[in-house]
């Protein structure tokens, strides 16, 4: 059995007060919402307990699905790799970046340098993604919905050329015994505002629906979710998570992980799944369990 850990959206709080300079743009935006709203809803003592409680289920691998940043300062970009490092080394961890990772053209991409060793595929691709890291029977797939946009927007969009590699890589990994995972930040399944939206979800419905898929894991909206979309043989389950910073009683739901269960193999692979997270009254507790595949 493989057990794989799952948080999203961390939105690593507080936020380190910028240079007047660096709220040029979208940023005074995203600035002001956080001080007069966001802010109350995302707490560092929330997130750090989370993760330790996440660390005692001694997963067997962790999967980030972005937002570790708020405004795409420099500075949190080492903040983000601290946190993943507090998770485990690059072996044990895997992350794709959030809108929020790409806020800003001017240090839009600079997660990749930070966080390098969490995101490079095992076989060194040129192209950063869709990255492929195989963790026992698992084959982790990371994509990027992450692009820069303007003020109160917070879409994402894949591109043709990434959907075309991963159409290559399913293709291929269809024929190998693999339980295949998908790490995808704005979720492909569900509803959500049109400025919210990924703009080619249809595109990666298309592609999944050729060659499939096993599981497809998300976050962006911070909710608690489980929808699902068209395989080749069978639905795919995909399933969304609170933010992990979200305080006890947000009314999206508090802060709270999944862990993922998978044994079996080709054509007869079982994946159960616990929510664990914050009750009402401010403890870390299992949510519930729920049979996926």
């Amino acid at each position: 059995m493989f057990v794989l850990a799952h948080l999203s959206d961390p939105h690593i709080p507080p936020l380190l007060e910028p240079r007047p300079v660096e709220l040029i743009g979208k940023r005074i935006t995203g600035y002001l919402n956080w001080k007069l709203r966001r802010g109350a809803h995302h707490r560092r003592d929330v997130l750090d307990r989370l993760a330790a409680d996440l660390l005692t289920q001694a997963p067997d691998h962790v999967a980030v699905t972005g937002d570790l940043a708020n405004l795409s300062l420099a500075v949190e970009f080492d903040g983000g790799r601290a946190f993943l490092a507090r998770l485990g080394d690059g072996k044990k961890v895997s992350v794709i970046p959030g809108n929020h990772d790409a806020y800003v053209r001017a240090t839009n991409g600079m997660y990749l340098t930070a966080w390098r060793e969490y995101l490079a595929g095992d076989d060194g691709q040129n192209a950063p993604f869709p990255f492929l890291r195989r963790r026992g029977s698992l084959a982790l797939i990371g994509l990027s919905t992450a692009v820069p946009t303007p003020p109160f927007f917070a879409s994402g969009r894949l591109g043709s050329d990434q959907l075309d590699r991963l159409a290559i890589l399913l293709a291929r990994l269809s024929k190998e015994a693999a339980f295949r995972v998908i790490l995808i930040h704005h979720p492909p399944a569900g509803a959500r505002p049109w400025l919210k939206r990924l703009e080619d979800a249809a595109g990666f419905r298309d592609v999944v629906a050729l060659y499939g898929a096993d599981l497809v894991l998300s976050g962006h909206d911070h909710i608690a979710a489980v929808n699902e979309i068209a395989g080749p043989q069978k639905l795919v389950p995909v399933v969304q998570v609170p933010s992990a910073s979200a305080a006890p009683g947000d009314p999206r739901g508090g802060g709270a992980y999944n862990l993922y269960r998978i044994d079996g193999g080709p054509g007869h692979w079982s994946c159960e799944m616990e929510s664990r997270g914050y009750s009402p009254d401010g403890n870390i507790v299992s949510i519930g369990k729920r049979k996926l595949v």
